[in-house]
């Protein structure tokens, strides 16, 4: 079969990619529970569906940005190139064109972007291409990547695309596909809803032989057969009482979905699509009652975003940032997902403005609020005062003790020398609180 499929590829120009991508059902594709599966019908399985819209929903709505390090401070790159809010040209969709490149990574070997250039060389528009499509080779002249198309109708240099995988083996040019290296335990999954669909769409529990005394025709096996379905096969007709006549009797064969662990073996197939996927079940909807505390959800957030989201994200900014001149580069901020409840997030707000390395204003960003006029100032510590008056602080210190010392009976001038003040007129009156020590009361 595949011999024939193939035979004449060049002539019909048709390669391994367009055969895998169309969804063909060949034997070479499908999987030990004989059910086909690759990156085109994987979303049918709901559990990949789950994982792959929630992680490329979550990050095709961080927030992104250019910006450019001077003097090790992060400032807006500025002007913004106009491909990074609209990617695919005017009116296009920053989190449409995101989405489509997380979904590749996911399904695929990897996001392959094709790069618009203007008269100048300047990038002006990125176009997700299917990667189904393209395979990766290197020039036999200069050894430089090239990306191919459909088998060769069409040739991309490497200047001209982003080439995004989420893994890589050592010395392969191509990513690995997760759905093909996985693809047994996929369809493990596929098999499975398929036979729950059709477990009910027979009846829940009338799966058996009709045992009749005698002999019967082909055609009378047929008429008891039909009539028996038409009672009781459906959904919608489960469970009902059957009557059969004529000394007929019905003996069940088959098992419920309970007897069968078909609920445990879909529960299953569930957690590990998520664990492929480095998604949290709890996320996807699939949590064992009591298996999870609120404390122990909330951990799970925080190491999706480190363990899950971050290596996606890193890629992503990496890649884009070879389009930007200079020192500038991509950054899509995750900090609004690492932010806890409003109670924590005050507590953490307050040590930051309290220790001095957060001002009013830069809070005040982080909440959508607008700046207000003396919150750009750092604040310190000790008295929660303006940073540029710590030294008056020290200074009153010094004073006081001073003072005190003063008024204990030692020399001003010593008292002064050793405090490191400098020595300040006096105006000859004394303080009825110093008197001379001859006249000192016992």
């Amino acid at each position: 079969m595949l011999g024939r499929l193939f035979a004449g590829a060049e002539e019909r120009d048709l390669s391994y990619q367009q055969v895998w991508g169309s969804g063909i059902d060949v034997s070479g594709f499908s999987t030990w529970s004989g059910t086909a599966v690759n990156a085109q019908n994987s979303l049918q399985i709901g559990a990949v569906y789950a994982c792959v819209r929630l992680l490329s929903d979550t990050i095709a709505a961080l927030p992104t940005d250019t910006f450019v390090r001077r003097n090790g401070d992060r400032v807006p790159f500025r002007p913004r190139p106009l491909w990074v809010m609209e990617p695919d040209g005017p009116g296009s969709s920053r989190i449409d064109y995101m989405q489509q490149v997380v979904v590749s990574m996911l399904l695929s070997h990897g996001a392959v972007i094709q790069v618009l250039r203007n008269g100048s060389g300047e990038p002006v528009a990125l176009v997700p291409l299917d990667p189904t499509r393209v395979d990766i080779r290197r020039n036999k002249q200069t050894r430089a990547r090239e990306f191919v198309i459909d088998g060769g109708s069409a040739v991309l240099p490497a200047d001209d695309v982003l080439y995004i995988s989420e893994m890589r083996r050592p010395g392969s040019l191509k990513g690995v596909s997760r759905v093909d290296e996985v693809k047994q335990t996929l369809g493990l999954a596929k098999a499975l809803d398929e036979f729950a669909s059709r477990y009910f769409s027979n009846g829940a529990n009338t799966s058996g032989i009709i045992e009749f005394p005698g002999n019967l025709t082909a055609e009378q096996a047929k008429e008891l057969v039909d009539g028996y379905e038409a009672a009781h096969k459906g959904l919608g007709k489960a469970h009902r009482p059957g009557v059969l006549s004529g000394g007929a009797k019905f003996s069940p064969t088959g098992s419920d979905a309970e007897h069968a662990q078909m609920i445990q073996s879909r529960q299953f197939a569930v957690e590990e699509i998520a664990r492929i996927f480095r998604v949290p079940p709890h996320m996807i909807g699939s949590l064992v009652p009591g298996a999870a505390s609120y404390a122990s959800v909330e951990q799970n957030a925080i190491q999706f975003v480190r363990y899950s989201l971050l290596p996606l994200v890193a890629k992503i900014e990496e890649a884009h940032a070879r389009l930007l001149p200079g020192d500038a580069f991509l950054k899509m901020n995750m900090d609004g997902l690492l932010r806890g409840d409003s109670a924590t997030q005050a507590q953490i707000f307050s040590t930051a403005l309290q220790a001095g390395y957060m001002s009013v204003n830069d809070i005040r960003r982080l909440m959508d609020m607008r700046p207000v006029d003396g919150g750009d100032v750092v604040r310190v510590p000790l008295a929660n005062i303006d940073l540029t008056a710590a030294g008056l602080v020290e200074q009153r210190e010094r004073v006081e003790m001073a003072s005190k010392l003063v008024q204990s009976g030692y020399s001003p001038e010593q008292v002064l020398a050793a405090m490191g003040l400098p020595s300040i007129p006096h105006s000859g009156l004394a303080s009825n609180q110093l008197q001379p020590a001859e006249n000192a009361q016992v």
